[in-house]
């Protein structure tokens, strides 16, 4: 009897190590599409690091936010985060889980396109994708090229009557300008020179004022209603602040703006907004799964992506 009480106290003990392990220290998560290529491929797992940037205590309906030895978060990191614009679910660590780049941090100042993208630089990272067009007519020489230079999977992601979208990296794209030697047919979607419709979208940290304009104006507005809990509409094309006209306003959180590495992908800021920093689990840091899509039981397994840090 002696000895049956002692195995339950440790099955009993393992349980509880593993709960608190998963729960504060690190969990897996599964990619579940194609928006972080080059960096994260659709079906692998990942392992997410729930200290990276100070551990957000779990049972945040009755304990609130909380985060112990509080770290900031890094351009470029990989964040794995809760749906800040889910409504039907009021406690945050109970929605469903998104991963994006975060692009910009408390008080950066990016430049946004008119659908929100954020506009590449030098410091953008390597893997980040963007849509390029090339005639219907080379499809069949365009396949052919990606299987020489092995850049794999690359799916056609739509067309009109006369071309052809897919989306590379720029390390992609410079690799099939080499190939075809100057005579280069694929075409970025957005120039980069074209500058005249950026304009700068601040990022709102906590005690820091964003001037309102036009063209931000709905995306404060609901961060202020979704983060802020604070009654904000907008009348007339003025945005209202506790039924005040307002012109600048005020934040209590820090906030980040995230990238999809795959710009078709739209399951970031561009969709959601800014990301407040309480909603975010942590950092994705290795993939230690990986299998191509398809594939039989025992074939696609990318061996050498496994237990491969994530950049």
């Amino acid at each position: 009897m002696k000895k049956s009480w002692k195995i339950a106290m440790a099955i009993v003990g393992v349980i509880l190590v593993v709960v608190l392990l998963r729960g504060c220290v690190a969990t897996s998560c599964l990619i579940p599409s194609s928006g972080m290529e080059n960096s994260l491929y659709q079906g692998e797992r990942i392992l997410v690091n729930k200290w990276s940037y100070g551990l957000r205590l779990p049972f945040m309906k009755w304990t609130g936010y909380h985060r112990w030895a509080d770290r900031p978060v890094q351009k470029e990191d990989i964040l794995v985060f809760n749906n800040p614009a889910n409504l039907s679910e009021p406690v945050i660590d109970r929605r469903e889980v998104f991963i994006s780049r975060c692009l910009g941090r408390p008080g950066d100042t990016l430049l946004i396109d008119s659908l929100f993208s954020v506009i590449p630089s030098e410091k953008n990272a390597p893997d980040q994708k963007f849509l390029y067009t090339y005639p219907q007519a080379k499809e069949r020489q365009l396949d052919s090229l990606l299987s020489i230079l092995s850049i794999r999977p690359n799916e056609l992601l739509g067309q009109d009557s006369v071309k052809n979208v897919r989306s590379f990296s720029r390390y992609e794209y410079y690799l099939l300008e080499q190939a075809l030697n100057g005579n280069c047919w694929i075409e970025p979607t957005v120039k980069e020179d074209s500058i005249e419709a950026l304009r700068p979208l601040i990022v709102p940290g906590k005690g820091k004022v964003v001037r309102v304009y036009p063209w931000n104006m709905t995306l404060l507005r609901n961060t202020l209603v979704l983060h802020e809990k604070k009654q904000a509409e907008i009348k007339h094309d003025t945005l209202y602040i506790e039924g005040k006209p307002a012109q600048h306003c005020y934040f209590t959180k820090d906030y980040y703006w995230v990238g999809a590495n795959n710009s078709i992908n739209l399951s970031d800021s561009r969709l959601f907004g800014f990301v407040p920093k309480d909603h975010i689990i942590g950092k994705a840091t290795v993939i230690w799964f990986s299998k191509e899509k398809g594939k039989g039981l025992f074939s696609g397994y990318r061996w050498d992506r496994m237990w491969q840090g994530i950049k």
